[in-house]
Parts: C-alpha cells; sequence; structure tokens
C-alpha cells in the first residue's frame, strides 16, 4: 500500500503524523520492530521466503525493503538498527540448526555471526555505535539465559548476567548502557548496565511484584510491570537511572499499557482498556500518563489493532497493525509531517479521502 496522505494532527502536541503501510508487494504479513534515522528494520514472511520470517530492512517505503536473510538460513529476524548496520537473529544449516545473534550491514551477503564461543544459541535485539545487546546460553551460563554485550564480533562478547540473579536478557543500547531484566526465581526485575554485570541497577520499582527494561535513551529507560500498585496489570513505565524515579505512564481509561521505545521526552508502546473498546491501540507519551496520544485512532478503518515499538531519532514511529482485509499484520511507520505543510497534507487527506468513499459506493 503507499503511504497515506491523510495526516491527523495532535493537538496537545502541536505535531502533525501521516503513516505508511510498509508491507511488501508478495508478502503476507510484516512487523515493524526498530528504527534509527532513515532506516527500519522487522521482518515478514510470504510465497518468496516458503512461509518462513525473513529479516527485512526499509527506507521509508515498502518498495524500499530489502530482504537480510542469509544464505544458510532458513529464517532471520531483524531488531534494531544504528547507522548502517541492523541486529537480529537466525536459524539454519549455518548455525547448526540453532538460533544465532546477527548483525548486518544492509544486505543478506554482509551478516556476521555474533554467537560466541561457549554459547550454544543467542539473538539479539538491541544496537547502538559499535554495541549490541541480546542474550545467550550454552555451556559456558550452565544452560541458562545470559544477557550478552558485543561489540561486533563474537569474540567480543560481554556477560552482563549480575550477581544474585539466575537469569538475564538485554533489550536495548544506547551510549555507554544497557537495558533489560533479571530473574529472581519466579520475578523479574528490570536492570540498568553500564557495560559490566557489576554495574547493573535494579530498576524494579516499589510496589511492583515484576518489571523489564525493553529500551533506554540517553537518562531515560521505559518498559513495563506488574504489581499491587497497578492493580497486578501490566502498566507501561518510564525510569530516569532509578527505581525510585518512576513514573507510572498508564493512561486513564487503560487497564493494560506496555512502553516498548523512548527517544529524548517521548515514549512509544500500546494499551488497551475501554477508552479503546478494549482493543490494543499503539501509544505515544511525553513523561506523563496524561499526555498520552492514541496512534492507533490515526489509521484508516482499513486497521485494527495496533502497536508501537520505536521512535527515532527525527520522532518517526515504527510498529505495526492488523490490516483487516486480509487479517494479516502490517509494518506501519508513522511519519512527522513538517509543520509547513501540515494543512496541505490535511486537505489532500480529507479529498482523498471522499474520492475513495465516493469510488467504494460505485
Amino acid at each position: 500500500m503507499a503511504a497515506s496522505l491523510l495526516a491527523l494532527p495532535i493537538a496537545s502536541q502541536g505535531v502533525a503524523y501521516s503513516y505508511t503501510d510498509l508491507n511488501p508487494s508478495g508478502f503476507q504479513a510484516s512487523f515493524g520492530i526498530g528504527a534509527s534515522g532513515s532506516q527500519q528494520v522487522g521482518y515478514g514472511y510470504g510465497f518468496g521466503t516458503g512461509g518462513q520470517d525473513h529479516a527485512f530492512l526499509w527506507s521509508g517505503t515498502a518498495s524500499s525493503v530489502v530482504d537480510l536473510n542469509p544464505t544458510g538460513f532458513t529464517l532471520s529476524l531483524a531488531f534494531g538498527t544504528s547507522g548502517s548496520q541492523q541486529v537480529g537473529y537466525g536459524y539454519g544449516s549455518g548455525s547448526g540448526g540453532q538460533y544465532h545473534a546477527l548483525l548486518w550491514s544492509g544486505t543478506a551477503s554482509s551478516k556476521v555471526d555474533l554467537n560466541p564461543t561457549g554459547i550454544q544459541s543467542s539473538q539479539a535485539f538491541g544496537a547502538s555505535g559499535s554495541q549490541q545487546v541480546g542474550f545467550g546460553y550454552g555451556p559456558s551460563t550452565l544452560g541458562i539465559n545470559h544477557a550478552l554485550l558485543w561489540f561486533g564480533t563474537a569474540s567480543s562478547v560481554v556477560d552482563l548476567n549480575p550477581s544474585g540473579f539466575t537469569t538475564s536478557q538485554a533489550y536495548n543500547t544506547s551510549g555507554s548502557q544497557q537495558v533489560g531484566y533479571g530473574g529472581l526465581g519466579s520475578v523479574t526485575h528490570a536492570l540498568l548496565w553500564s557495560g559490566t554485570a557489576s554495574s547493573a541497577v535494579d530498576l524494579n520499582p516499589a510496589g511492583f511484584t515484576s518489571s523489564f527494561a525493553v529500551a533506554v535513551s540517553g537518562s531515560h529507560q521505559v518498559g513495563y510491570g506488574s504489581g499491587s500498585a497497578s492493580g497486578n496489570q501490566n502498566h507501561a513505565l518510564l525510569w530516569s537511572g532509578t527505581a525510585s524515579s518512576v513514573v507510572d505512564l498508564n493512561p486513564s481509561g487503560f487497564t493494560i499499557s506496555i512502553a516498548d521505545g523512548v527517544f529524548g521526552g517521548q515514549q512509544v508502546g500500546r494499551g488497551s482498556g475501554s477508552a479503546t473498546g478494549n482493543h490494543t491501540h499503539a501509544l505515544l507519551w511525553s513523561g506523563t500518563a496524561g499526555s498520552v496520544v492514541d496512534l492507533g485512532s490515526l489509521l484508516s478503518s482499513d486497521y485494527s489493532d495496533s502497536f508501537a515499538e520505536t521512535i527515532d531519532e527525527n520522532g518517526n514511529i515504527i510498529g505495526q497493525a492488523t490490516y483487516i482485509p486480509t487479517g494479516q499484520a502490517h509494518a506501519i511507520l508513522w511519519t512527522v509531517v513538517p509543520e509547513p505543510g501540515t494543512v496541505t497534507l490535511l486537505a489532500l487527506g480529507s479529498v482523498a479521502l471522499m474520492m475513495r468513499k465516493r469510488f467504494e459506493r460505485g
């Protein structure tokens, strides 16, 4: 599908967004996960992939898609991008029938296998500068998941699993910091690292039994947690480096929410409740629960449930939404509309929508 011309203003922030359906021609489904600069990453599947997920790289349009699935891999997924590099993981004969963390530089053939010696299986989820993060397990971890940090090669790996935690995973990195979670028996605590296992900061707030940190940018971290303070429901959470700094982002009218991405003073994620007719909608915050903007409501009636995964340095947001005509997920890019063009785009959007409805009526 082409980019929508319908740009809707967000009155509370003076910002307008248009959206683009990134699902490539010939693919049944796609998922947008990471974004940075002019690039977006995720994965999708279709007849051309034998129904298997393939890692995707986009540059703002569906037709720009690059299939990153390497030779020797049955499937692959991309989760993060930074500069000219992308990270994720793959599975196939090329990885000995195990999941291996992968690093790309824009093409399938550029693949670097990050799986370290002593690790049987690994996955990478985030990238920033020269860093990549994820997790792995194998003989060196006694078969238990450990958060891992890489610097571009398998041999550069750093085991981030902190003392006192039986298991851990890292999801995102920014500058010198990494975020994820650590397992304490049957509960999980959001964690913030600064490059070493011993640097771990436990972000689990008072009143929360379990928490997860999913993304980091500058001095801010986001994720979600549940406990007595949230009515034992998952609530989107925002931290500034300590457990006590937590801000509960769950908006009025929402039972459940999760924050998945952060940049600067903005956060993105998803939520559901009476405000959305109990459907899941992509959400945008600016540091407080009351600042929430329902991104799902900006989509046309061709889409139902939606998710926002990452917000980039330009304010553009990547995620996915269910495309009702097929019932499949489509990667969606919400793009900030430059202020001088907002009025024009709104007018064009209104005309295009009227023409479409007239055409549909025959």
